[in-house]
């Protein structure tokens, strides 16, 4: 599972084997072999493999059913991202999956600061607006 997990987040990443494996200080070959999982990687690679792929480690070592509580009405752990230094983040691909967020689709971005952040499609609160709440 982690190995597919690796190269699901060095596609999405737009990097090839070399890369990973220049900025992990490690050959082309190794990380091929953690994409395999002929071997796996230590602890401290992960950490570097998390740093650069933007997500927790959790989220690259735990199984999805682990890692996500979908038995409380509908809502979900997701794991953590970290901001990026111009206040970009990334949305956990399972999350994207779950909510059907695409590539191109527009976000809302609400707001308060007691209770934190929403993020919301932009077709939904639309919908929402012209009564075609489902």
């Amino acid at each position: 599972m982690l190995g597919k997990k690796l190269k699901e987040l060095r596609k999405e990443n737009k990097m090839t084997l070399e890369d990973v494996a220049e900025k992990c200080g490690v050959s082309r070959q190794t990380i091929s072999k953690w994409e395999s999982e002929e071997t796996l990687p230590d602890i401290l690679k992960c950490k570097k493999l998390a740093v650069l792929y933007n997500v927790s480690v959790d989220s690259l070592l735990l199984e999805d059913d682990e890692l996500l509580d979908e038995e409380r009405n509908g809502k979900y752990i997701f794991g953590i991202v970290k901001v990026g230094d111009r206040g970009q983040i990334v949305i956990p691909s399972k999350a994207r999956k779950v909510f059907q967020i695409h590539f191109g689709d527009q976000l809302l971005i609400l707001g308060d600061i007691h209770k934190g952040l929403a993020i919301m499609k932009v077709d939904e609160i639309k919908d929402i607006v012209l009564g075609k709440d489902e």
